[in-house]
């Protein structure tokens, strides 16, 4: 089938329908994160839920979302900030928390090894003193 034989309407049709079953899936897969990332309900709370969307897939997302929208978005940020808290955790414990004195010290090691120039010493020396 050539594409001058395939009207604009019904590729601009084609395509939204093809977005809208992304969507969908996308907020199949979010109902279904939810539903087994919740700790406030038991194990066959959630079978209950997980069959009511697969039995009726389009009315049991919707549904989900209507009844459990205000504790998706809490739950969703208390994971977010989860997830920062543990990564500054990672980057304060990779990054070393030594005082200036310490980094100054190594500073003056190094310009006396010839690693770094006076100019690069000073500024290690003014980023320790800085903060």
């Amino acid at each position: 089938m050539p594409i001058a034989d395939y009207p604009f309407w019904g590729v601009l049709g084609s395509m939204l329908f093809f977005f809208l079953w992304i969507i969908w899936f996308w907020l199949l897969i979010k109902v279904f994160a939810d539903v087994f990332r919740r700790h406030d309900i038991g194990g066959g709370a959630k079978t209950l839920w997980i069959i009511f969307v697969i039995i009726l897939p389009y009315l049991g997302v919707f549904v989900y979302l209507i009844a459990e929208h205000k504790g998706m978005t809490e739950r969703a940020i208390e994971q977010q900030q989860q997830a920062k808290t543990q990564m500054d955790q990672y980057v304060k414990s990779a990054a070393g928390q030594s005082d200036p004195t310490q980094q100054i010290a190594k500073g003056e090691e190094l310009l006396k090894q010839g690693a770094i120039t006076q100019a690069e010493f000073d500024q290690i020396k003014r980023t320790a003193l800085a903060g």
